[in-house]
């Protein structure tokens, strides 16, 4: 069944400046998915199969027609912390839940799960509530882990806010955990902005991190593990005064540069480790957290993914809205939160 709204766009002219004084957006909405379209912005959010963020490839920035090349943005995983599963692998593998390390894929450093499954691709259905606002449009969900590590119990919340504001070329978001669970360094695992699908950097031209510089495709020609090159660590790398991590598209049938794809964490204390490395594909695994919790606690963490037309503007964009770690909603309007 589907269900369209649309609002149409009043602009006031104020001084000679156009001005949205009412909302401009369309969203429609079946049993699959929510697709969300703005006067800057298209993007879906799926409710069956693989869920959790924006959908792979429906993110598409209107004023260049460029869309994510990956597997989705913001996606969410499952929770973790630090230390070795061996002495109970075997039982956790059983229950689909153990964590091998010291590979191409994990890299060395020893993690174990908490709660699984993981959300993107064993959740299997989520239900999002859409929040119409004046000049916004959100998008509410959440998932109760059921799957547990020995002497750990299933239970475990995570929810997910995403904020589409009209004008602006990106969305706000917040992922958060209220664990069931006691942990020294608790950490939830997502893809942030997500995943870059290439060949030999057909889709993009160069990565920016800003607590490293800039790479040229050519560095991901050749798989490397996590820890192999580029990875950050708070516990080994100096705190960075921003947290960015973009890629410059590229189309892949004409090679014309695009805009520059980013994921920002607002607040550059929480991330507990970051991922860039090659394994078939770009992999931007982020992980945040990674500090004691007792259970009926919480920890939470902002973000902002969108497009940009350079470094610059990302680096003035993130210092309005940094500091950040939570996000609210209601129909009357939002606000991130420290």
């Amino acid at each position: 069944m589907v269900r369209p709204t649309l609002l149409v766009a009043t602009l006031v002219f104020v001084l000679g400046v156009p001005v949205v004084s009412a909302s401009d957006y369309e969203v429609t909405e079946t049993d699959e998915e929510i697709r969300i379209r703005t006067p800057q912005l298209e993007a879906a959010v799926r409710k069956k199969g693989y869920t959790s963020g924006v959908a792979r490839q429906s993110f598409v920035d209107r004023k260049t027609g460029f869309r994510d090349p990956g597997f989705g943005l913001d996606i969410a995983d499952f929770i973790l912390e630090p230390g070795s599963d061996e002495a109970y692998r075997d039982k956790a593998s059983s229950d689909r839940i153990a964590y091998e390390f010291d590979n191409m894929v994990h890299g060395k450093r020893p993690k174990r799960l908490i709660e699984g499954p993981q959300i993107c691709t064993q959740a299997r259905e989520l239900h999002p509530e859409v929040i119409r606002g004046k000049d916004f449009v959100a998008v509410k969900q959440q998932f109760k882990y059921y799957k547990a590590a020995p002497g750990k119990k299933a239970g475990s919340v995570w929810s997910q806010v995403l904020v589409f504001p009209l004008g602006k070329r990106y969305f706000v978001s917040m992922d958060k955990i209220d664990s069931v669970n006691p942990s020294d360094a608790m950490f939830l695992r997502i893809d942030m902005p997500g995943h870059l699908r290439h060949k030999r950097g057909d889709t993009f031209t160069r990565i920016y991190l800003s607590y490293h510089g800039i790479l040229p495709a050519s560095e991901f020609f050749e798989d490397f593990p996590p820890d192999g090159k580029f990875n950050y660590r708070r516990d080994t790398n100096p705190l960075p005064d921003r947290f960015i991590r973009a890629y410059e598209l590229r189309d892949p049938e004409t090679g014309e540069v695009g805009p520059w794809l980013a994921g920002m964490t607002l607040e550059p204390s929480v991330v507990h480790e970051a991922w860039c490395h090659q394994r078939g594909y770009v992999c931007m695994i982020e992980e945040f957290g990674g500090r004691p919790i007792q259970p009926g606690e919480s920890f939470r963490a902002a973000f902002l993914v969108g497009y940009f037309d350079s470094i610059d503007e990302m680096n003035e964009v993130y210092d309005r809205y940094q500091g950040h770690t939570g996000l609210e909603v209601t129909e009357e309007g939002w606000r991130l939160m420290q």
